[in-house]
């Protein structure tokens, strides 16, 4: 269903309006679909996010797909569409929820909850692919563990052995083979102490904090367990070991029960120099506890390897580079849009689509060097076209160019536009502004400046 995103951003620290005329902030990542799990993963010098999929108006987590985006920057996030749904799964029914990709020899294995046709249990799946952003396929015909409970991890140890743990209400570990679709010895189970996670009160089933939805993961020797802690409303705390398998120690909160989904969950990755907290909550128009939308901060560890305290923004993380307009660029990689949707293009990747007049995208960082003399852009139309409005600082900025969009005859009937552009220098965010009749206008694939000279 089509979305129109206000300029009132509803920031999950409070009422946060964004003047007309001003860009907007660049948390939750996505805007064009609800996105819940962020689980990250750096792979040849990106960063691929792996995300739950929110259907549109859910009462309940609705989900049916698992999608994919990616970046080198941070900001800028392409979209990859869904590589893989419970269409995957032959054996599975409902709940595409959360789940986490590693990448070992060469190959991409997705872990992810699902209920099950033949037990009506939540049981673990594993997808695999050649490519980070699918297509994945059912790697087993079978789930590869089942005992009805949900969010697996994995992480490779730095001597080669794998281990998957997931678990609600428990805590639960396998020691994967290399194959990373079987397993040797047994399940086991985590005890769950309060020294090892924490005191929670008011509930005698549940004596510690430890909620779901771990992450587990080693840095400088200290192994990491960060989870959604003492449901309802979640906050996010950590415990270390000194071992894969534990003993596990309590060290606090990392973000604070905060935002306005009930549901929070974590992940944590380097990359490029800087560390990186990837969560979810409820902060575009129509989000909460069944609509969530996925964020990232930037943090430094502390000296003693502790986690500090971070809260949710709506800044999000810093750039990490910039962003080349003068190579192709997929319509899709977006820093901030309002109004648009994404959808599989006809030639493959995807396209924008579902403009209506005085919709946009942005990408944050554009390195414009001297100056472009030239803007082209794929698009197509099943209605009158419209046009492309290039655009400095903000969807009202200075304008750069426009370029005419003609009716192409089809949605996926492609045709490539161009226009003159002038006073664009510097390293600037460039918008990118959709205007016609009413209705849906076009849509465009990609888009690539010409340098001027």
């Amino acid at each position: 269903m089509k979305r129109r995103l206000i300029t009132a951003l509803l920031c999950t620290l409070g009422l946060i309006v964004v003047p007309a005329g001003t860009a907007h902030a660049d948390n939750p990542i996505v805007q064009t679909i609800h996105t819940a799990d962020p689980a990250p993963l750096v792979h040849n010098g990106r960063v691929y996010l792996y995300t739950g999929h929110d259907e549109d108006n859910s009462t309940w987590f609705t989900m049916k797909e698992w999608r994919v985006y990616s970046s080198a920057d941070m900001v800028n996030w392409t979209d990859h569409g869904s590589p893989m749904s419970l269409a995957t799964f032959s054996w599975a029914k409902a709940d595409a929820w959360a789940g986490q990709v590693v990448e070992r020899n060469g190959k991409f294995y997705w872990y992810v909850p699902v209920t099950t046709k033949a037990s009506g249990r939540m049981a673990i799946g594993v997808g695999v692919s050649n490519s980070p952003t699918g297509p994945f396929t059912d790697a087993l015909g079978r789930p590869l563990v089942e005992n009805g409970e949900i969010d697996p991890t994995v992480m490779i140890d730095s001597d080669g052995q794998a281990y998957l743990y997931w678990g609600n209400p428990n805590l639960w570990y396998v020691r994967l083979n290399t194959d990373m679709i079987s397993y040797s010895g047994g399940v086991t189970r985590i005890p769950l102490t309060t020294a090892g996670f924490g005191t929670r009160t008011g509930d005698a089933n549940r004596p510690t904090l430890y909620e779901e939805g771990p992450w587990v993961y080693k840095r400088n020797g200290l192994y990491y367990n960060v989870f959604a802690a003492k449901c309802c409303s979640e906050f996010i705390g950590y415990s270390t070991a000194p071992g894969p398998t534990g003993p596990w120690t309590y060290r606090g909160t990392i973000m604070p029960t905060q935002g306005s989904s009930f549901t929070n969950h974590a992940g944590i990755i380097d990359f490029d120099g800087g560390s990186y907290f990837f969560y979810h909550n409820g902060a575009l128009p129509g989000g909460g506890g069944f609509t969530r939308s996925v964020a990232v901060e930037k943090f430094t560890y502390n000296a003693d390897g502790t986690i500090p305290t971070i809260n949710m923004t709506t800044a999000g993380a810093p750039q990490n580079g910039t962003l080349d307009p003068y190579v192709r660029q997929e319509a899709e990689t977006i820093a901030w849009s309002s109004g648009v949707e994404t959808e599989p293009a006809s030639g493959g990747g995807m396209n924008v689509g579902f403009i209506d007049n005085g919709d946009y995208i942005k990408v944050k960082g554009a390195a414009l060097g001297s100056g472009a003399s030239s803007f082209s852009a794929r698009v197509a139309s099943a209605a009158a076209g419209g046009r492309i409005e290039v655009r400095l600082g903000s969807p009202t900025g200075t304008q750069a160019g426009s370029c005419t969009v003609p009716a192409t005859g089809g949605w996926q009937t492609w045709s490539t536009v161009s226009c003159p552009v002038s006073g664009l220098s510097g390293t600037q965010d460039l918008y990118l502004r959709f205007t016609g009749g009413s209705g849906y206008l076009f849509n465009v694939d990609w888009w690539q400046l010409t340098r001027a000279g």
